[in-house]
């Protein structure tokens, strides 16, 4: 599927002038809807300016309406004739990555051993008889390969992964797991920043009426320096 040129922009955009839900932003813009939840916590690293798909000519309004009417709705990208598509070969990784590949396959060969190696060509962009050979530890290198997470490493997206492992779950007849590794960490940053607004707000409040301010409130820098 088609994704904006500005996905996380556009997302941004699309959370704070529509009332899709996160899946479905998530869905359009090719995110990991924790990233959309984050853009809409203001808990991402950066505060981004909005692009609006519509003006951009990568969405319609009719579009927009039809998901705010159906949380079920899947929007559907203009495709215009500058948007040109790779449907055929494999992917293209990065020279500086591509060394990384085996790390990344042996990662999910032990972390997702359900996943077959034609999907693992598919997120890797490798050949399987690379992949049977780190899978039976024949590879030439096997002495020097580290597992380690492909979506960490720049090879794949959360999103591709997340798709590939529960396909494959469904396929074994096996219940997907859900990624709740940033869920602690996202909820307690919330819980914070919450916290902050409110004593922000009382401080304010108290220093209107002429009484002592409360504890001072942290910033993003004094909250996370070491």
């Amino acid at each position: 599927m088609a994704q904006p040129l500005m996905p996380h922009a556009t997302a941004s955009w699309l959370v704070d002038n529509t009332s899709l839900s996160f899946e479905q932003i998530a869905e359009f813009c090719g995110l990991h809807i924790l990233e959309v939840n984050a853009i809409a916590d203001d808990t991402a690293a950066t505060k981004l300016t909005g692009r609006d798909p519509v003006r951009a000519h990568e969405l319609t309004q009719e579009e927009i309406d039809k998901g705010q009417a159906d949380p079920n709705y899947v929007l559907q990208m203009l495709k215009g004739p500058e948007q040109v598509r790779r449907t055929k070969g494999p992917r293209y990784t990065p020279v500086s990555k591509r060394q990384d590949k085996p790390d990344g396959i042996a990662w999910i060969i032990r972390n997702h051993p359900e996943i077959t190696d034609g999907a693992i060509s598919n997120l890797i962009g490798t050949t399987r008889t690379t992949i049977a050979a780190i899978r039976d530890r024949t590879h030439w290198n096997i002495a020097n390969i580290v597992p380690k997470d492909p979506v960490t490493l720049g090879l794949t997206t959360q999103r591709e992964l997340d798709a590939a492992v529960a396909k494959a779950a469904k396929a074994a007849g096996l219940e997907a797991p859900v990624d709740t590794r940033l869920e602690g960490d996202r909820e307690a940053l919330i819980e914070q920043l919450r916290a902050e607004r409110e004593q922000a707000a009382r401080d304010a409040e108290a220093a209107a009426e002429g009484g002592e301010a409360g504890p001072v409130e942290h910033t993003a820098e004094t909250l996370f320096k070491s």
